[in-house]
């Protein structure tokens, strides 16, 4: 199974949440977006511990099956698709999650997240834990 995970996955990881640990643990591949990468950082840099924190993602990132993934042209494609079917539904989403959104499915990949706003895009493939 190959995995992105959104920022909150991460968190749930780091956290030990028993589903998260068990998804990100079986995965044969696990996406790492430059997205999610930023929002972390943010929330690193706002708190206390933001050597620790980093270390910790550093750690992570260097395993074996995670891969961190690149925002390309067919990333922006299908993120302004995204975007305008979500504005039309009138549901829309935070941008950064429609950037997340839109490499998970470039990559066929699946999207471990909490986050249940991601129930609004048609197509996408997710698990909420």
């Amino acid at each position: 199974m190959k995995v992105l995970l959104d920022t909150s996955a991460y968190v749930g990881f780091k956290r030990g949440i028993e589903e998260v640990v068990d998804i990100i643990t079986s995965a044969e591949s696990v996406l790492f977006s430059p997205v999610v990468l930023g929002e972390l950082m943010f929330g690193f840099r706002n708190g206390n511990r933001f050597k620790k924190n980093m270390d910790d993602l550093n750690n992570f990132l260097q395993h074996e099956v995670v891969d961190i993934i690149q925002i390309e042209k067919i990333t922006s494609d299908r993120y302004s698709r995204i975007a305008l079917y979500l504005k039309c539904q009138g549901t829309p989403i935070p941008s950064n999650d429609i950037w997340i959104t839109a490499q998970t499915m470039e990559h066929g990949s699946e999207l471990i997240t909490s986050d249940r706003h991601f129930e609004n895009i048609a197509g996408l493939i997710y698990t909420i834990v």
